[in-house]
């Protein structure tokens, strides 16, 4: 299948892309990485009238440490953060997650700040937003603006970003000695979206965890938390965090919802495994 007939604007400066996007309004679509966005024009899920081209507008691509975040670019390539020492050392659990995104070609190609704004329920990288408590950078005619992640992921494919807005960075806060990070998901191939993810966040206290975040992908229309199952977790109880699941994903072509939320439960006792031998 082909797309639907569009125009094409290859902007050079966020200033173009942004007055673009408030005349056109919902006729138009941002192109970054085009790993998402391509298969929903071919598919014909997406129609605009107007694709802009944002890859050619400098200084959205760069990695680096700014005060107590590591600022990442929206057109950061997935690769170039996989690759990232900063990543690797401040921010360790998106070094976790990265590998799993997609296959090396998708990696060589896709965009941090394009996964971010498309918002897939499936995907890693907004669920290890949600669970570090990072925020977003948008830019609109009034001006940039910083969103949290808690509220940045409304519903499916759904974000908090206006239709004139422009998502410029994402800012993670700088772990320390005492930050943990784990991460699984299980998929039917290397590569394939997951059929139940999650990404945590903790922090040593002692012989236990506090801070507990605990963001499961693949079973809602959002990344989601279980703030029961962080308490248990937090008192060290992991048969009590499993228990205190309160998941209740649909069904899909991947899996029943009970199978869902069963794989949630292997997921978690992993992860805590990961949390606590870390300290």
């Amino acid at each position: 299948m082909k797309p639907a007939p569009f125009a094409y604007k290859k902007v050079r400066t966020l200033k173009e892309a942004i007055a673009l996007l408030a005349k056109h309004k919902d006729d138009a679509r941002l192109l970054a990485g085009g790993q998402s966005l391509i298969a929903t024009l071919n598919m014909r899920l997406s129609a605009p009238d107007l694709l802009i081209d944002i890859n050619g507008i400098k200084g959205l691509d760069g990695i680096a440490r700014k005060g107590k975040f590591i600022e990442i670019g929206a057109l950061a390539r997935h690769s170039q953060v996989e690759r990232s020492d900063l990543i690797a050392k401040h921010a360790p659990l998106i070094a976790l997650a990265m590998p799993h995104i997609g296959h090396a070609a998708i990696r060589n190609r896709g965009t941090f700040g394009g996964s971010i704004a498309f918002a897939d329920p499936a995907a890693e990288l907004p669920a290890c937003l949600l669970a570090l408590g990072g925020e977003v950078v948008a830019t609109g005619p009034k001006g940039k603006r910083t969103i949290k992640a808690e509220n940045f992921f409304k519903g499916l494919f759904e974000t908090a970003l206006g239709s004139k807005d422009v998502l410029t960075a994402i800012r993670i806060p700088i772990a320390d000695k005492n930050s943990r990070a784990g991460f699984a998901e299980l998929a039917r191939r290397h590569g394939d979206y997951a059929i139940v993810g999650l990404a945590a966040y903790a922090r040593a206290n002692g012989k236990g965890l506090s801070n507990v975040r605990l963001a499961f992908f693949g079973v809602g229309a959002t990344p989601m938390r279980v703030r029961k199952a962080e308490a248990a977790l937090a008192d060290g109880d992991v048969d009590a965090a499993v228990a205190a699941l309160d998941l209740d994903p649909d069904d899909d072509v991947q899996a029943s919802g009970a199978v869902k939320k069963h794989l949630a439960g292997v997921l978690l006792r992993r992860v805590a495994k990961q949390l606590m031998e870390a300290r």
